[in-house]
């Protein structure tokens, strides 16, 4: 049971604020007890390599959208959840195809070293973690209520403003300098942002659905120009 689902509505709408701010504490944003220590691990992870984009503030920003799930339609293993977020991109190597194994990996050697009686579904985490390789081809119907929310929670940033959005962009931009040709990116970023935009739905939930298609599409379309 994850702490937010405790909230009084009241008491929701105090911290809501607190939980957007860019000064959120991660002791609120983390909606679980962990030890000190992991939590440093995860941040330091992040900090390796330098990152522009895929660094602790994007976990940060889906712990943001964690509670905005647990507000509306919840979460039926919120721990499990919270920790792909945690860990879903604790290694990143831009221009890398094993990315999200090895992040999954580590997710579960953690999870042993540091929760070992907390009963925890380290398969479950490490599952969803290895749903984010398949960014872009996954249907709706391979997934479940978590894992379609998880993945949304992901790929908000496509419904984010304009700025933020472009500073997104910019910053994906940014990582893969020196790892592939200028070139060979733009058509590659290109080809995944067009391939998002023809689908259906950007987004597997109606709750993102309903929240950002509208904004996705309009960035994407921007971009793809």
């Amino acid at each position: 049971m994850s702490r937010d689902r405790d909230f009084s509505g009241e008491a929701r709408s105090r911290l809501t604020p607190l939980l957007h701010s860019r000064n959120a504490r991660m002791d609120d944003l983390i909606p679980f007890p962990l030890p000190p220590g992991q939590l440093a691990e995860i941040e330091a992870a992040h900090a390796q390599p330098p990152r522009a984009y895929h660094h602790f503030g994007h976990v940060r920003a889906l712990l943001r959208h964690f509670h905005d799930v647990a507000a509306g339609p919840g979460w039926r293993q919120p721990r499990e959840v919270a920790l792909a977020m945690l860990y879903h991109d604790a290694v990143y190597e831009a221009g890398r195809g094993d990315n999200e194994l090895r992040s999954a990996q580590l997710a579960r050697e953690s999870i042993a070293r540091w929760l070992p009686a907390a009963g925890i579904d380290a398969g479950r985490v490490g599952q969803l973690i290895e749903l984010t390789a398949r960014h872009g081809s996954l249907r709706g119907d391979e997934l479940d209520a978590d894992a379609a929310l998880f993945l949304d929670s992901d790929m908000a940033i496509l419904g984010a403003p304009p700025e933020v959005f472009d500073a997104y962009d910019r910053g994906i931009a940014e990582e893969y300098r020196g790892k592939v040709p200028g070139f060979l990116f733009r058509i590659n970023r290109r080809r995944f942002l067009k391939g998002v935009l023809a689908q259906p739905r950007i987004f597997f939930s109606d709750f993102f659905h309903a929240r950002l298609d509208a904004q996705a599409r309009e960035n994407l379309r921007r971009a793809t120009r």
